[in-house]
């Protein structure tokens, strides 16, 4: 499935644990700086510079020369999760993209409205290929990979980790193995 931006809380709800899908559209990154003072803009009630109700943002950091992405590879979600819970609240439909998930409250906190997709860490310049242009860059003070990067993306490619049912790969994997790991107990 590819997703389209602003995505469509219908959109999410199709997607499933574990499905391909690849994001077309207008991409922002935000990684622990970013998501600090998108929760400070939202709290104190003032305007964001960019639209957060059917964005997509990815958690990364990237690396830009002369105007170009060089490389975006995702970094730790989880880093996140306090932020993201301001984020929820305040939202009718949003997707994240990164690695290694997010905590049982945010995804709690994502049903019926948000998803999670994950990028292969270590592929940052895969990534890269996929980004046709930089839209814009916001708060640029806070530095390169802290700054909000509104990026352009065509068939960039994500595995829904997270869906809008409450459901985790992570936390699919993490029984397996357990029950895996007792059974050889």
């Amino acid at each position: 499935m590819n997703l389209r931006t602003p995505v469509k809380v219908g959109d999410v709800l199709k997607l499933k644990v574990g499905q391909e899908v690849t994001v077309t559209g207008t991409v922002y990154t935000a990684r622990d700086e970013a998501h600090e003072k998108i929760v400070e803009f939202l709290k104190k009630g003032e305007k964001l510079p960019f639209e957060l109700d059917g964005s997509v943002i990815y958690h990364c950091g990237p690396i830009v020369k002369d105007n170009k992405v060089i490389s975006a590879g995702p970094t730790t979600s989880a880093r996140m999760n306090k932020f993201s819970l301001e984020i929820l609240k305040r939202v009718n439909c949003i997707a994240f993209i990164g690695k290694g998930g997010m905590s049982r409250e945010v995804v709690n906190a994502m049903k019926g409205k948000a998803v999670y997709l994950a990028f292969t860490g270590g592929a940052g310049a895969l990534a890269a290929e996929r980004i046709l242009k930089i839209k814009n860059v916001y708060w640029e003070e806070l530095g390169m990979p802290e700054a909000v990067w509104e990026l352009e993306v065509e068939d960039f490619p994500c595995i829904v980790a997270i869906d809008a049912h409450g459901n985790s790969i992570y936390e699919e994997v993490e029984k397996k193995v357990k029950e895996k790991l007792k059974a050889l107990l």
